[in-house]
Order: C-alpha cells, then structure tokens, then sequence
C-alpha cells in the first residue's frame, strides 16, 4: 500500500468498502452502520459530491398504493403495479433476464408495503400531489403506469440525499465510517476465486464544485484489502462513446449524432468494465433509457449539461422534417417509442410547438436546481411560485436565454426563427399550418379523434393533472400568444443493464455462480439483478431502485461479515 497522502485506513479496519458514494453506497454505509460494521467509502470526486447525481434528480419515487395516492382517488394495487412494470419491462431474454424479473417482483412488493414506511421513518416526505409520468403505449398490457405513482418529495434530490447521509456522517462521527475522496479504483483484486480488496489511483485534489468536472491527475496509489467490496459507482450517462458502442441501433435507430449530458461527468462507467475484466457478469448493455425532451442547458454546470422538459400533454410534438407525431408519442407517453420515431427520419431532434398558456401551466424541469422553491422546503414560495400568473421562474429563464427556444407572435415567424436553429430540413409554414389548424379545429367539443386531444380531455379529470394541464383551446388563438417552439434533443441519462446479482446485490459470475466477496447496487447493477426494468423505466424508479438495492446490499453484508 502506498501513497503520497495520508492512507484512510491507518488505523481503521473496514469490513467492507463500497466504491462509489451515490445514493446505492450511502444507503448500504447506513444498513452498515446500523449492523454496527465499519465501512470505508471510496469515491473520485471530492467530498463536495458526495451523493452523486441523486443530489441533481427532481426526486420522484414510485410508491404503490399509498396514503397520498388513496387521498387523490387513486386506486392502485401490488398486481397492477406489477401488471405495469412486466408490460414495460418486456422481459425476453432467458439468462440476461433471469434475475431482472426476480428483482422487478421484489422491488414491486418493496414499493407496495415498505419503500414509504421505510423512508418516512427517516424523515422524507412527499409533497401531497401524485404525478403520472410515463404513461404508455395504449393498452393495459403493455407498456406504461396505469395511475399515477410519481411521488414528488418535499425537498427534491438533496433532500433523499439527506436522510441517508446523516446517519452516515454520524457513523463517520462515531468511527463506523471513513471517507476516501479521490481516489479512483482501477482494479478488483481476485484471490482463488473471491474479490478481497481493490486497487487504484490517488487523484490530485480538487477544490470544484457539485457536479463540475474535475482533474484526472494521478498523485499515488493505494491498495486495500477487505472480506466485502460493493460497486456502488454508477452507470454510462456521461460516456457517449460507451452510449455510442451498446446503442441499440436495430431497436431505436442510429444513434443520434448530436447528444447532450443529463448527468455529470463522473458518470463514467469504469467500474462496469473493471468489473467484467475480473469476471463480473455484465448483462443487457444495449438497454439503456435516455429522453428525447433534453434542451441545453443555458446556465451550465458540468460539460453539455442538458435539462430535461418534464411537459403536460398539450404541447404538439413535430419530428425535424415537420410531421406531427403518431400515437403513443404525445408528451409524456412512451418516451422509447417516441426516440425510435424521432431517429427513423434520419436526424436526431424534434420540435415542440405551444404557446404562452401551455408553457405557463404545463412546462416543468427536471432537477432540484430548476425547481427551488420545493427544493428548499419553502411552502409559502412554492404556493407563490406555482400560483403565480406567468411561466415559472427557471422555465421563464430558459424561454428568454436558451439556445432550443423560439417565441413569435405570428406562425410565420416562428417557422423562420425554427429554420435558423435548425440541423436539418427547413419546415414549411403552410404544411405546419394545416396541422396544427386541424388539431385546432378538435378542441371546439369535449370529444375528438385526435388521440392527443382526447388524452388530454382525460388527463384534466385527475386532480393532479387539472392543476398543471391547461384547458383545451385553439394553439394558434392569439389570445393565448405568443407562439413558442421548442427544438429537443436527446439527453443521456440512464442505465438500464449492468452488473447482474442476486437478491442479495451479490454479484454473479456468466455461468450463473456467486462471485464471492463482490457486490453491486445502483445504476451500475441495472438497478438491481442487472436489469430490473428491462427495455423501459416506469419513472421514480432511479432513486428507488438505489435505494432498494444498496439497501439489500448493506443487509446482506452486514450478515456476512458477522
């Protein structure tokens, strides 16, 4: 063991390291903790980092049945659940598949009777309104949420954060818990067969803030030994040649040319490959969940950073050649069916088109910066903010300085001010006129044809939905202008294979067996098995899915480590 700083386990004896300090890897250091075993926690970045890109989510958790669901009408069950995640998942794949299901059923049945109980006994709390994201394709088998399950926490992504890291900083307090910064596994030790420690890279210290991209500078190395290592470090968000090396291609189309960054750049995916050279079973890497409403970040953070458009349902969707999008690719449906359209004409972005009235009700972004006043836990902020006439705050920012926004008062010159941000064809004004006048010829009577509209009928008879969908009406009616166009980009973001395990986060060899002394939870075991969510993620699923699986992780080890 050698180094050029002060090693962290002088005097400590770790029963387990867990390599990467997210969410998966503060919540098994707190199963750790509460088991009484000592931990060290290594990671890359600084200590200004610690929780990873959780801390950046909107967080949204999937939670089935609950009081807050029951308040609203909203009638949910373990078998639906479970009828939706299958239908999504679209599990076909004999071995690749084989632990994802295991893990989709449990974490179903963890959804149902323990995650909010579980977590309310830490602290969190959800805000009182349950959203409906990802709503599918059309038919009650496939793929999609048949109610609303988003559960919006009180306080976003830090304050998920918050309650896991507490009880792991007390640990630290009390000497359960020590902390690596900088310092970069490159190596899992293997001896006669078990992993017993890891090797790595000391980095020059880095004084960056969250989320900005540091130096790779090695200063040292280091080697530590211990009876359990758990790989808590992630998926392949920020690495677009690895995005770009497992694209689907035969499933979605060509990978887009032009991609823009949902996560910071310590999103890697190093540890996957570290992992598969030591003789992990590394499963589904070409499944992968990325969004097609990603706009450029006008006020950035890390390199490309890319903003996600969580929108209401009235928005018209245009592919770049200017057609309007078939069902189910309405906003918010089917977001793997509606990248697979974008990509088939050939170019890699797309178009909304709305007006004044829309983006003021229905325009959300995705991240706790971009919604503060539910990020600060500000009740009488946020009832301002919401209730307040105009877009909100940082939708309004992105109206006025970002580069994927076009507002006029006339179609015209929207479809002019389109043309000059355009990378393709240029769209034509009287074609994109008659689609849109024939749209708003439907919205005269309560029932339509138009699959769109009456999605959106629908949507304003949930509670929910009423409060942020606005009420039908003609787009081009000047009364509710100006015109704004948004130009989307695919934005990286998630993992959906990886590492597979067990039920316990232990990791498996390809021939199925238990590879001993390794562990992996997170984004980088798929979110548990190495696929728990198969082809399609059902929303609120990122958080939980760390949570559930380092949960099991730290369980387990705790056990083992007896």
């Amino acid at each position: 063991m050698s180094s050029t700083a002060p090693e962290p386990t002088e005097d400590f004896t770790p029963d387990a390291i867990v390599v990467g300090a997210g969410l998966a890897g503060l919540v098994a250091a707190h199963e750790l903790v509460l088991g009484g075993r000592k931990v060290l926690v290594l990671d890359q970045e600084n200590r200004a980092n610690l929780g990873g890109q959780a801390f950046w989510s909107l967080g949204g958790l999937f939670v089935v049945d609950s009081p807050e669901q029951r308040r609203m009408g909203i009638k949910d069950s373990y078998e639906l659940a479970l009828q939706d995640w299958l239908g999504s998942a679209g599990f076909d794949r004999d071995d690749e598949d084989r632990m994802g299901r295991e893990w989709a059923k449990a974490y179903v049945r963890f959804a149902t009777d323990e995650k909010r109980d579980y977590l309310h006994a830490l602290g969190l709390r959800f805000t009182p309104l349950v959203g409906w994201a990802e709503r599918g394709g059309g038919l009650a088998g496939g793929h999609g949420n048949s109610v609303p399950r988003f559960h919006l926490t009180w306080g976003t992504g830090p304050e998920v954060l918050r309650v896991f890291r507490e009880p792991v900083l007390a640990g630290e307090a009390k000497g359960l818990v020590r902390f690596a910064f900088r310092h970069r596994v490159d190596e899992l030790i293997v001896e006669d067969g078990a992993v017993t420690g890891v090797r790595g890279s000391v980095l020059a210290p880095s004084d960056t803030d969250r989320g900005q991209a540091s130096n790779r500078e090695v200063v040292g190395e280091f080697t530590f030994r211990v009876p359990a290592v758990l790989v808590s470090s992630g998926g392949i968000g920020h690495a677009h040649d690895l995005i770009r090396r497992n694209w689907p291609t035969e499933r979605l189309g060509p990978c887009p040319e032009h991609m823009i960054s949902g996560v910071p750049a310590y999103v890697d995916g190093r540890m996957l490959g570290i992992s598969e050279e030591a003789g992990a079973a590394l499963v589904n890497r070409d499944r992968m969940w990325h969004y097609t409403e990603g706009i450029h970040n006008w006020d950035p953070i890390w390199p490309d950073h890319a903003i996600r458009i969580i929108p209401g349902p009235s928005s018209l969707w245009f592919d770049a050649n200017g057609n309007r999008m078939p069902a189910p690719c309405f906003p918010g449906f089917d977001t793997n069916e509606t990248m697979r359209q974008i990509l088939s004409t050939g170019y890699d972005y797309s178009w909304f088109v709305l007006n004044q009235s829309i983006i003021e009700k229905e325009f959300a972004l995705s991240g706790s910066e971009q919604n503060p006043d539910i990020t600060g836990k500000d009740l009488k902020f946020t009832v301002r903010s919401r209730l307040a006439k105009g877009a909100p705050g940082p939708v309004e920012a992105f109206k006025q300085h970002g580069v994927d926004f076009v507002v006029a008062e006339s179609l015209a010159e929207l479809v002019d001010g389109m043309n000059d941000i355009s990378r393709g064809p240029k769209l034509d004004v009287a074609a994109l006129e008659h689609q849109i006048v024939g749209r708003d010829r439907e919205v005269a009577n309560s029932f339509s044809k138009d699959a769109q509209v009456t999605a959106t009928n629908s949507a304003r008879k949930f509670l929910g939905d009423k409060l942020r969908v606005a009420k039908p009406h003609r787009i081009l009616d000047p009364a509710h202008g100006p015109l704004i166009a948004v130009r989307l980009n695919v934005l990286t973001r998630k993992t959906l294979g990886g590492l597979q395990t067990d039920l316990d986060s232990q990791v498996l060899r390809p021939d199925g067996s238990v590879f001993p002394g390794l562990y992996a939870a997170g984004e980088v075991a798929g979110f548990g098995g190495g696929g728990v969510h198969g082809y399609n993620a059902l929303e609120g699923t990122f958080l939980g899915g760390c949570i559930f699986s380092g949960r099991a992780a730290g369980r387990a080890i705790a056990r083992r480590t007896a």
